[in-house]
């Protein structure tokens, strides 16, 4: 779940007065470099820095919750910080350097978010990590779909080449149609436009001034995250022990995961949520953690075999899920088919307005518009290149995935590339009117219609491997499609984007593996019982289960609770779209509610802690907080999360923390 940054409290207008058009002020085109120049090796490096960074916090986040907020915003302050500090500290060393332009800025965030983007889709915490034997285990070795042997190990060569092979792709395919999303369709892709404000307010001298106040605030809390995460190892030495254990509200709350962990990365991460988003992971805590599973619990025996340990999907473990499967598939469905509608309708109206706007008088585009079309449609991109490395890449994979995954037949591979450019299209003109990335629920789609296609033998393995391939040419083309938005409120040449996208995702491919791999080795990955639960791996496999054998995986009574928060999702989405803004603004999220449901309540209370501070400091300066939210708490989450590296070294290391802090009954 990636909840995207509210671009009103990244535009900050009542600061920048130059910001009087959509993507802030621009410079005189004369002033802009080559596309060959805005590519530069001090930029690859910083990129490379940033994304090697911030894949390491997105997996954490990847393996324990699933949920990861939007860091594009974080990225593009980094690559300031970072360039904006080198070519000073050159100067001072009397070596001249070239300027620091908002161009270089873009490339660098574009660059950065396309490595750590490979971690956060590239499936390690859902249908890649559904492979393997521990997944397997868990979804029930006695369910009848759950086929004997249908499980792949991790391992980083075939994880790295079944990552260059299908991330690709996207890239290409939808390159074609860049001018008519950006320039003729005028799409506002909200995240993107609002990374562009914020890099051109960088690049003023008035943004110049906010900038070193973020920067401070940044250097300033990420110290402080890093150094209190490093205290806290100290007392975690031991099965239940340490400050994340801390039983806030009493042991009989704890025993329910209700407790304040201390986690800075998810406190970090509620201050950029907003405050829907994280009540509605409080109330699906309180309504799972709270009331459903201890009721559910007192049933044993009678809605399911006391044979059965509360891990077995025949038991409580098969509540958990397949409600939140439940949940999620129908608020993506409803968002699916909302998203597809307005998508459909826009480009009819388009269509059917675009002549009567030619008959009539023109419309004529401000000078800075002008300036930014000139520019975006200068340096043209080959549209043989795109075809053809299309049609090479899906070769391919034609080739390399049935090599890799027997059970994938050749022309399951074939039909998902056919279909990919149109759905990868919609899914970007949906994101461009919604900002709402939906290459989840696509990927779901294909997940249930291959598992169904391949059948019983092989159509767990062939339903997850098929879901990838959707999904990742399905969001990489939405994501794309963002940051040429991005190039083209900033005067970026579309090569270099294009390019430097290409790059980032190639470091991404290698990076994210062996990120992955960190974490695996180091720590207790897929345990349900542990930190690392990556609750989303049980969830697709368990789909793909459901796409083979239908609900006869499903306990007692569980089909008929699935109909109701099914019901209850579609309502939910509804009701916010009908009722007023003064009522709708309070309706919870179905699938925010969701995530609670499989990982416990404690991390929901971090994210409302966070959600707590935002509000407090905008009552006590609401000015101050518009502009250092973002950099806060871009601060915690990198401290906290880079904290992660030297822990997981010290694991592999066999090194344990000395003390274990741990809290027992009288």
């Amino acid at each position: 779940m990636v909840e995207r940054a509210d671009k009103d409290e990244i535009q900050r207008g009542e600061d920048l007065e130059d910001q009087q058009q959509p993507g802030g002020a621009v410079e005189d085109a004369s002033g802009i470099q080559p596309w060959s120049k805005q590519l530069t090796v001090r930029g690859l490096v910083a990129s490379l820095i940033i994304g090697v960074m911030y894949s390491i916090i997105v997996m954490k986040l990847n393996l324990t919750t699933g949920l990861v907020p939007t860091l594009n915003v974080s990225a593009a302050l980094l690559a300031f910080v970072f360039l904006r500090t080198w070519t000073k500290l050159l100067h001072k060393a009397g070596v001249l350097s070239a300027p620091f332009t908002r161009q270089e800025n873009t490339v660098v965030q574009t660059c950065a978010v396309a490595c750590y983007s490979i971690a956060v889709g590239g499936g390690f915490g859902s249908y890649l990590l559904g492979l393997n034997k521990k997944t397997y285990e868990q979804a029930g070795v006695d369910t009848e779909g759950n086929t004997p042997g249908s499980y792949k190990e991790p391992g980083v060569g075939w994880m790295t080449a079944f990552l260059f092979i299908v991330s690709f792709v996207g890239l290409l395919a939808l390159v074609p149609l860049r001018k008519i999303m950006i320039i003729d369709y005028k799409l506002t892709y909200p995240s993107g436009t609002a990374t562009a404000v914020l890099i051109n307010g960088f690049h003023t001298p008035h943004g110049d001034k906010m900038a070193k106040k973020q920067v401070r605030g940044f250097a300033k809390f990420f110290t402080l995250s890093f150094l209190w995460s490093f205290f806290q190892w100290f007392y975690s030495g031991g099965v239940g022990c340490g400050f994340s254990q801390f039983p806030t509200f009493g042991l009989q709350a704890w025993k329910q995961t209700f407790f304040f962990d201390f986690s800075l990365t998810y406190v970090g991460a509620g201050m950029i949520c907003s405050h829907l988003v994280n009540l509605s992971l409080l109330l699906g805590a309180v309504l799972s953690w709270g009331v459903m599973w201890p009721l559910i619990r007192e049933l044993k025996g009678n809605w399911y075999s006391a044979t059965f340990p509360e891990s077995s999907m025949r038991s409580l473990q098969g509540y958990k899920v397949f409600i939140a499967i439940a949940l999620i598939l129908g608020d993506g469905l409803y968002n699916f088919f909302k998203v597809l509608f307005f998508t459909v309708r826009s480009m009819h109206l388009k269509s059917r307005g675009k002549g009567s706007r030619i008959a009539s008088e023109p419309n004529t585009p401000a000078p800075d518009e002008l300036l930014r079309n000139e520019t975006f449609t200068k340096e043209s991109i080959p549209l043989w290149m795109a075809y053809v490395g299309y049609a090479l890449f899906a070769v391919g994979s034609i080739i390399a995935i049935p090599f890799m995954f027997p059970e994938v037949k050749w022309y399951y591979v074939v039909v998902a590339y056919l279909l990919a450019p149109a759905l990868g299209f919609c899914n970007a003109y949906g994101a461009g009117l919604t900002d709402m990335n939906m290459a989840y629920n696509y990927g779901k789609v294909a997940l249930f219609v291959i598992a169904a296609w391949a059948g019983k033998d092989s159509g767990v393995v062939a339903g997850l491997v098929g879901c990838g391939l959707i999904k990742s040419v399905v969001s990489i083309s939405a994501d794309l499609m963002h940051d040429f938005k991005t190039g083209h409120l900033t005067l970026t040449s579309p090569r270099s984007m294009l390019l430097s996208q290409a790059i980032g995702t190639a470091m991404g491919c290698v990076v994210a593996p062996l990120t992955f791999f960190l974490f695996y080795k180091a720590f207790d990955v897929g345990n349900p019982d542990g930190t690392f639960k990556a609750p989303y791996a049980l969830i697709y496999r368990n789909m793909a289960i459901l796409g083979v054998e239908g609900f006869s995986a499903l306990p007692h009574h569980c089909l008929q609770l699935c109909y109701g928060f099914f019901g209850f999702a579609v309502a939910a989405n509804t009701s916010k779209d009908l009722l007023p803004n003064k009522y709708g603004k309070w309706i919870p999220l179905p699938m925010v509610m969701a995530v609670p449901f499989l990982v416990g309540a404690s991390f929901a209370i971090d994210m409302c802690v966070g959600s707590l501070v935002v509000f407090a400091w905008h009552r006590l300066d609401s000015k101050k907080a518009a502009l250092m939210v973002p950099a806060v708490a871009s601060g915690l989450i990198c401290g906290d999360g880079l904290w992660t590296l030297p822990s997981s070294l010290l694991a592999l290391a066999k090194v344990r923390p000395p003390i274990c802090m741990k809290f027992l009954a009288v």
